[in-house]
């Protein structure tokens, strides 16, 4: 068989272990030291997996992982999401959908201060749903709206995804970040028109709590501003230059630490289990990335990715319809595959071509996080779903898919209009000169 078609059956042979729950850095890593070795020898498959490692584990760039890890799962410990979510029911709480629309707004917050979706599912989820479920909120909307929310923790800042995206394509983590301020922005608004166009529909889905005082409005403003300062502190110093990735990522930990000490809630147990925590998700993002660089390595001794690129290139089709094409095929992938493992996948072999189309790199950046997203509340896969299955295990599975459906046709609207108006997402970043 000739190089292309052995790479071929290794894409298939690692879609097939994807789909057997096979871990994402086990069967990368796996088809990548088979493919290679086969295609060279055992030796230099050896040899391969050696340098590799010690590249992957000794790499500089991948000391912001842990950093803003770190500053996620600290401020999970000493209760900032319980906070948030508390200050955004007592502003939003008497309105109709208000408590779905306040766990819009505090996934939104605690999204500057974590990177991970699951984790923004699960601590809005956490506090919310009783919630919602004291009030008689429709367990379909509830659940379907902290789930989706979950998805704005993977792109506003700070975003595991874009990190890795940006180690991947060498692009900057700073103006990636950026980069996905307003398009989370929009996506988080685009959620709560959802939110007012269903609770208008059917005013029971989401009946009104208990109306509150203009002063109580007013003792929520110091929950708000611990994440305005902290998330000013990490984005201010990035955009000034002030911080590198890394640095800005070690602020914000230090931050989140200090607010805990102030708070008085920081205790010695709290800050064991964060660094625990941190330590989990670090390893595994790390390995995953080890096993995408062995794959990546089988990839080009194959040549797809070359003859791929050429391929698409040369297409009789105008960029954008090209663009569609690369859009859908994320969709559809990340309906059976976990978003880190599709962008693992997907970027290194289609990303030369996108550049070779002329569409800007941290644009592409932004739509593909935006993209496979999607996969983490669509089935089969759709983690944020079982992570709010859960939290509330009287809901059934399809009730809690049922829910999101309305919030993943806003996440394609976002998509469509991010397409349309690339300076969305491109035009804070033009501010970074570094």
């Amino acid at each position: 068989m000739s190089p292309s078609t052995i790479g071929a059956l290794g894409i298939v042979v690692l879609v097939l272990l994807f789909l057997l729950r096979v871990p994402v850095a086990f069967a990368m890593g796996f088809m990548g030291f088979v493919g290679f070795s086969y295609l060279t020898s055992l030796s230099a498959g050896m040899d391969m997996i050696a340098i590799d490692m010690f590249q992957v584990f000794s790499s500089f760039n991948l000391t912001v992982v842990p950093m803003f890890v770190l500053m996620g799962c600290i401020a999970f410990r000493i209760g900032m999401s319980k906070r948030i979510f508390d200050a955004s029911y007592v502003v939003l709480g008497n309105m109709r959908g208000g408590l779905t629309i306040a766990s819009i707004l505090g996934s939104a917050a605690f999204s500057a201060i974590c990177g991970s979706t699951n984790a923004t599912a699960a601590a809005m989820g956490t506090v919310a749903l009783p919630q919602m479920k004291r009030y008689n909120y429709d367990d379909s909307l509830a659940t379907g709206c902290v789930a989706s929310a979950g998805t704005l923790g993977i792109l506003i800042p700070p975003s595991a995804l874009l990190i890795i995206y940006g180690i991947i394509t060498e692009q900057s983590i700073g103006k990636l970040f950026v980069a996905g301020i307003l398009p989370g922005l929009l996506l988080a608004f685009a959620f709560i028109v959802t939110i007012f166009i269903i609770c208008s529909r059917n005013p029971l889905l989401g009946p009104p709590g208990p109306a509150t005082t203009f002063q109580d409005k007013i003792k929520t403003f110091p929950a708000l501003m611990e994440v305005i300062i902290i998330f000013v502190i990490v984005l201010g110093g990035l955009m000034t230059g002030w911080f590198s990735a890394t640095q800005a990522g070690a602020a914000g930990a230090g931050a989140v630490a200090l607010l805990g000490l102030v708070r008085r809630n920081l205790a010695l147990r709290n800050l064991i289990e964060a660094a625990e925590d941190t330590l989990f998700i670090t390893c595994m993002v790390m390995f995953v990335i080890f096993g995408a660089t062995l794959f990546g390595r089988f990839m080009a001794v194959t040549q797809i990715p070359f003859m791929l690129s050429s391929w698409v290139g040369h297409l009789p089709l105008p960029p954008a319809f090209i663009m569609v094409l690369i859009v859908l095929i994320h969709i559809i992938g990340g309906c059976f595959m976990d978003g880190l493992a599709m962008i693992m996948l997907t970027v290194p072999i289609l990303f030369p071509t996108v550049i070779a189309l002329g569409y800007d790199p941290i644009w592409f950046g932004v739509i593909i996080t935006l993209i496979v997203e999607m996969g983490a509340i669509t089935p089969p896969v759709g983690i944020n779903v079982y992570v709010i299955k859960g939290i509330a295990p009287d809901v059934p599975l399809e009730k809690i898919f049922k829910g999101i459906f309305p919030f993943l046709y806003a996440l394609i609207v976002v998509t469509i209009i991010l397409i349309v108006f690339p300076k969305i997402a491109t035009f804070l970043p033009g501010f970074i000169t570094y």
